[in-house]
């Protein structure tokens, strides 16, 4: 049998506490002081933009609406808008920064649709290649990740940085003005 080696997911599958006093990751993380333990990447008015601690490649992120509903409809017109700004935003910086040829993009609504989180949307943003499938997810159902969160999270929040109308701190997410 072969094997593959990702010590940085050990951290991840031992932690002791899997957020017990939190109700809604997407609510709680970006109120939190540090942005890269969190993986908050980059900050606007209404929405922020997350990495995916499950991504399906380097890159995966989220784009999340700070309104907590699990309801497209809910959204007020406002944070539809600065929503969908974030993710033209998105789609430049992962670009930038990592060179993909398309995008997979869209929204997990309802339980039917098979999203971990129903009742806080959020739209998944996945960085594609031309060629990317290979052999794994065909013959054994994995995909081999090339790039620790880690790394991702440093090359998208220099992206993102690079973008006008921003404010960088020294440290955390970026903001977009």
């Amino acid at each position: 049998m072969d094997q593959i080696f990702a010590p940085w997911r050990i951290e991840w599958v031992e932690r002791d506490d899997k957020n017990p006093d939190v109700d809604c990751v997407f609510c709680a993380f970006p109120d939190r002081d540090d942005d890269r333990e969190h993986l908050v990447v980059a900050r606007s008015d209404r929405s922020f933009v997350m990495l995916n601690n499950y991504p399906y490649n380097p890159g995966h992120v989220m784009v999340i609406p700070r309104v907590h509903t699990g309801d497209y409809a809910d959204l007020p017109e406002d944070v539809l808008v600065d929503h969908a700004r974030l993710k033209q935003r998105t789609f430049d910086a992962v670009e930038a920064a990592l060179g993909a040829d398309g995008f997979n993009a869209g929204l997990n609504l309802g339980t039917g649709a098979g999203g971990s989180i129903d009742d806080h949307l959020h739209t998944h943003v996945v960085p594609r290649w031309e060629g990317d499938t290979n052999f794994m997810p065909v013959l054994s159902d994995t995909k081999v990740l090339v790039e620790a969160l880690e790394d991702t999270y440093d090359r998208l929040r220099a992206a993102f940085a690079e973008q006008e109308g921003v404010s960088v701190p020294a440290e955390g997410a970026v903001r977009i003005e």
